[in-house]
């Protein structure tokens, strides 16, 4: 997914500068990466900033963040700070890209489907690694990696090595990570302890003799 953001120039620095800027509406930024070493500061709309975290590409979103009304520079939110009462945007990084150049990318696992496992066996899904590192050009940069559970029936499980075919990516994370298998059906504890305490009488019952309690 992409996504336009309009970034602003700002000189000045500190903790006074950026509560002015927060409290005029604008969000503290700076950009990294290209010719700007120590990078550059901006202020951005926290609001537009806030429904592109939130969409389904989240961090991983391409922006197009065109600095005082010029051309845009296409980058990614490298960091962001959060107030840890009001959950308000506080803070972002943001990284210049080379679109000819692949990058490192942390990405989200997501299931889809119902597994067999569960629906005829019984079994329960255990969703074991729910994000991966991969390597991939910025314009292939995936929403998500998709793994359908359908077909799975219980002691299955999908690996990241089996998600690689056909895919404009290649996997940082591990080959043989887990994702997802399916667990046999949980015991009933309140049942099996019952049952064995059932058990254990029946066995006392056997061992008692006839005619132990009678007088000589």
């Amino acid at each position: 997914m992409e996504a336009k953001l309009a970034a602003e120039s700002r000189e000045a620095h500190g903790k006074n500068h950026a509560r002015r800027l927060r409290r005029a509406g604008q969000l503290p930024a700076v950009i990294y990466g290209g010719d700007t070493r120590d990078g550059r500061p901006v202020a951005v709309d926290p609001k537009e900033l806030m429904r592109i975290l939130h969409s389904e590409s989240g961090v991983n979103t391409l922006i197009e963040l065109a600095l005082d009304g010029g051309d845009a520079d296409r980058v990614l939110v490298k960091e962001f700070q959060l107030d840890p009462i009001s959950s308000d945007l506080l803070h972002v990084d943001f990284y210049r890209l080379a679109m000819d150049k692949a990058l490192t990318v942390t990405v989200p696992v997501s299931l889809s489907g119902e597994a067999v496992g569960v629906k005829q066996q019984g079994g329960l899904v255990d969703f074991v690694t729910r994000e991966v590192q991969v390597e991939c050009m910025p314009s292939e940069i995936p929403e998500h990696i998709e793994v359908d559970v359908t077909e799975l029936r219980v002691g299955d499980g999908v690996r990241l090595r089996d998600r690689v075919e056909g895919v404009a990516w290649k996997p940082v994370s591990d080959p043989d990570t887990l994702l997802v298998h399916v667990l046999p059906p949980k015991v009933d504890e309140s049942a099996e302890e019952e049952a064995e305490g059932e058990a254990a009488a029946g066995e006392g019952e056997d061992k008692a003799a006839p005619g132990d309690d009678a007088e000589g």
